[in-house]
């Protein structure tokens, strides 16, 4: 947010690039780039905080306290600057997407906890990333969004690369029984909701801001959970679960932020495919915290498929975010704005 309002600033000033011209666009797709990987490596550290106080709080309640700290940071943050968003304003033809966006995330949020519980980490985290090939895959046909021949190379590559990675984890998928199997239909639900609310807030922040548009996901989601929590199961948490619970909370502000600046600045399917490294930064903070901050957790060493994979991870995500496209997309036409409207 900050960020983003450094950057009007400068696109005003006499001797900046004007937003339109072609010399900020390079810089909008670098920025776009820095958020959209701050969102990554915030949304790949938060599976140890999650790992620490699932055994104490259920999922609505901890989605609950996220998504009320964030509304009253973000509301506080807005009606300061007399900013808070007037969604009665919004145009009849786009009011179907707030609900849209507020039950994606929503959902996203609480199927992940969800099916975590019903399978284990390592499945999640295998399961979780069909949520940034669902926004690839919906940047393209919702958005008409193109990608070169280099940057089909960098999906394929990227692909692969996941499969790779978890050359160890997938077979995870095709063993155990009913209860895998629902947790894992349930994780493909939640990534497939994650995917309906990127590309529906997408479309929102054409309207809003991403602080204001964040404001109301947030507020919306918190009141649909507030009879389904139980705030008194607070008083149960340890210190240390008590500090990855608000670890939780600060990373739903922070994560969320950067990618809605990132959406906003950038094409649906180079933001989700930067954020499809995540799994890196999980596996990167698994080794540096077993033993002292999840003592339970044993550290997977990673095999020679496993290091080809983040290899390619990484180079098929650089390759997609940050090749040249076929077409350089402006803002969507009317054409693409009608396909919203019921």
């Amino acid at each position: 947010m900050p960020a983003a309002a450094g950057a009007e600033c400068a696109a005003a000033s006499p001797t900046g690039p004007l937003p339109g011209s072609e010399a900020a666009l390079p810089q909008r797709s670098r920025l776009a780039f820095l958020l959209a990987l701050l969102a990554a490596l915030c949304w790949g550290l938060l599976p140890l905080a999650l790992h620490i106080i699932v055994p104490v709080l259920d999922t609505c309640t901890i989605t609950w306290c996220r998504f009320l700290f964030a509304a009253l940071v973000i509301g506080l943050f807005l009606a300061r600057r007399d900013a808070l968003p007037r969604p009665w304003r919004l145009a009849p033809s786009l009011r179907p997407l707030l609900p849209v966006a507020v039950l994606g995330i929503t959902l996203n949020y609480t199927l992940f906890v969800v099916g975590l519980h019903l399978s284990s980490p390592e499945t999640s985290q295998v399961v979780g990333q069909t949520a940034s090939l669902f926004l690839l895959v919906g940047g393209l046909v919702v958005y008409r969004e193109r990608f070169s021949r280099l940057q089909w190379l960098g999906a394929a590559l990227l692909v692969a690369g996941l499969a790779l990675f978890f050359n160890r984890r997938l077979p995870l998928l095709f063993i155990g029984g009913s209860r895998l199997g629902l947790g894992v239909l349930l994780l493909l639900a939640g990534s497939l909701s994650w995917a309906f609310y990127s590309l529906a807030q997408k479309r929102l922040l054409r309207e809003w801001s991403s602080a204001q548009l964040l404001w109301l996901l947030f507020l919306g989601g918190a009141l649909l959970l507030t009879p389904l929590a139980h705030p008194h199961k607070l008083r149960l948490l340890s210190a240390a679960q008590g500090w990855a619970l608000a670890f939780c909370c600060l990373n739903t502000v922070i994560a969320y932020g950067a990618y809605a600046e990132a959406m906003h600045l950038w094409q649906v399917a180079r933001v989700g495919a930067t954020v499809a490294v995540s799994p890196l930064f999980t596996s990167g903070a698994t080794l540096l915290a077993a033993g002292w901050l999840l003592p339970d957790v044993v550290p997977e060493i990673p095999n020679v498929l496993t290091l080809i994979g983040v290899a390619g991870v990484v180079g098929g995500s650089a390759l997609c975010a940050l090749g040249t496209p076929a077409r350089a997309p402006a803002t969507p036409s009317a054409a693409t704005a009608a396909r919203f409207k019921p």
